[in-house]
């Protein structure tokens, strides 16, 4: 490890309502990896925004290379100083090849006029080759996989010459195969080109992996910064929560119930008209939690969109106890009994215009608790009905009547779980609950799931991560090219064996 690449002097920033960072003194190195962790909130992303010039201190200094960055820093300046950021939700224009993206801005010109899509697409292979970042410049960004659109935001990072590469959450949508090759990437480019990488993160299994030294924040101060080596994933974990985070096994010994939801059959398509469910048939029971694992991509999505009305079905049925709610509305399915969490909050799960106390009543803004003849909103009803989800499910915000895009992404999750729990319907579908939420904010939300599964509701529970998988799950299915390839009771099968059926075995039956 060499010498000094960034430096926070004594660094605070005071949003209206909220110091999102206190006091802030922090030295990273050049040719290392540095996680950030913290809970949601504790102020990772906006520190790493004023790194990148999104923001400017209210107080302190930020050196890069040694240089204050000065008060008129921008995104613009922290490039040419040497830093870039690969934001969680990416920025790439889907309609555009891969060239498109990564030059967009400083496109190669024919007599100056018009774009040269052949010294464009020679640009980009060598970018490609010179960091390892294997990538066809003429695909099309929104036929690329999530793991791919990732590696071109990275090469449009890199191709301003950065010595700083910032990772916004990089793992959070990644299969597990992705994720490798990543840091695999990461690893190479430290090595041989010397550069710095830092990587905020709410895994901590990753943080051991990749990391050669952890910051941890909490509630906008820097609690502490520590050798990877010389720490541990419990260590970590309770200097970012102020207390020991335990995960035992939630799973239950009771029988499940009547069964309230069954797919039976189910055949449909996705957005490119290809085979996405070939035939899938599972039933979930009341006080029972059937988990699905797969590789992403493999018809989980079209399958809770199917359940939910949000896509055509093409073949088979959806039931809900014995009324079948197969191409109903989802508003219609919804008032049936059921619950969804769906896997982006931000596009699905929430307006993030509206305030949380709007987007805590949605589903309840036409009863006539919160509105009048269904119309108008009862401003002072809802503001108090909202504020006693934010406490029941700890939103952490500055008000209740502040936009929903103001809050931290676990933020965000917690108004979608705390407004559908709030129904109390019999079913609950539930994609991807704890994506890029914190290991606290894991814990709470974890233990929000068993009470209602205790209470009695049929759980059909969608997650790329095993770990919650198989904590929280009664029964395992897994999915494979839209078809069901094994069924597990909880504890008949491990995690590596469940990964043979994830790419495609069969469980043969008796």
């Amino acid at each position: 490890m060499s010498n000094e690449i960034v430096r926070f002097s004594h660094v605070s920033m005071q949003f209206p309502g909220t110091l999102a960072n206190d006091d802030i003194s922090l030295t990273i190195n050049q040719g290392e990896v540095f996680a950030l962790v913290g809970e949601n909130g504790a102020g990772k992303s906006t520190l790493m925004n004023l790194l990148y010039g999104i923001h400017r201190p209210t107080l302190g200094e930020i050196f890069i290379g040694g240089k204050p960055t000065g008060s008129q820093h921008s995104p613009e300046k922290a490039m040419q100083m040497g830093v870039s950021m690969v934001h969680q939700h990416f920025k790439l224009v889907p309609s555009f090849t891969v060239a498109q993206n990564i030059l967009l801005g400083h496109e190669p010109k024919k007599l100056g006029l018009f774009y040269d899509a052949a010294k464009a697409n020679a640009m980009v292979r060598e970018l490609s080759e010179t960091y390892g970042l294997e990538v066809n410049p003429t695909d099309v960004v929104r036929d690329l996989s999530i793991g791919l659109q990732q590696r071109v935001e990275i090469l449009k990072a890199l191709r301003t010459g950065a010595k700083v590469l910032i990772l916004d959450e990089p793992t959070a949508v990644l299969t597990a195969q992705e994720t490798e090759e990543l840091f695999a990437v990461i690893r190479r480019i430290v090595r041989e080109k010397q550069m710095t990488v830092i990587m905020i993160t709410h895994r901590l299994p990753e943080v051991m992996q990749i990391s050669d030294r952890v910051g941890v924040m909490r509630r906008g101060r820097m609690i502490d910064v520590l050798n990877t080596a010389d720490t541990s994933e419990q260590g970590i974990s309770s200097l970012m929560v102020g207390r020991d985070v335990i995960f035992d096994d939630l799973r239950t010994d009771k029988e499940p119930g009547d069964e309230l939801l069954s797919i039976r059959a189910l055949k449909a398509v996705n957005d490119r008209m290809l085979p996405a469910l070939r035939g899938v048939s599972l039933s979930v029971r009341a006080g029972e939690i059937v988990g699905v694992c797969g590789v992403e991509g493999n018809g989980q999505t079209e399958l809770s969109e199917c359940i939910m009305g949000m896509r055509s079905v093409s073949g088979g049925s959806v039931l809900l106890g014995d009324k079948e709610i197969t191409g109903l509305q989802p508003r219609q399915i919804r008032e049936l009994g059921v619950s969804f969490i769906p896997e982006d909050r931000l596009s699905t799960g929430v307006d993030q215009k509206s305030s949380i106390a709007e987007n805590l009543a949605l589903g309840k803004h036409r009863g006539k608790e919160l509105s009048h003849l269904g119309i108008h909103l009862r401003r002072g009803r809802v503001n108090r009905y909202a504020k006693e989800l934010e406490k029941q499910y700890d939103i952490r915000c500055a008000g209740v009547d502040e936009p929903v895009q103001s809050l931290s992404g676990g933020n965000v999750q917690k108004v979608v779980i705390a407004r559908e729990f709030s129904f109390d319907t019999p079913v609950l579908v539930i994609c991807q609950p704890t994506r890029g939420v914190d290991i606290g904010a894991i814990e709470f939300i974890h233990e929000h799931i068993i009470e209602k599964r205790n209470q009695g509701c049929a759980i059909l529970l969608i997650s790329a991560d095993l770990d919650e998988l198989f904590r929280l799950s009664d029964t395992l299915v897994t999915l494979y090219d839209g078809q069901i390839t094994g069924r597990f009771k909880a504890g008949e099968i491990t995690m590596e064996e469940i990964g043979y059926y994830m790419l495609g075995a069969k469980k043969q039956e008796a």
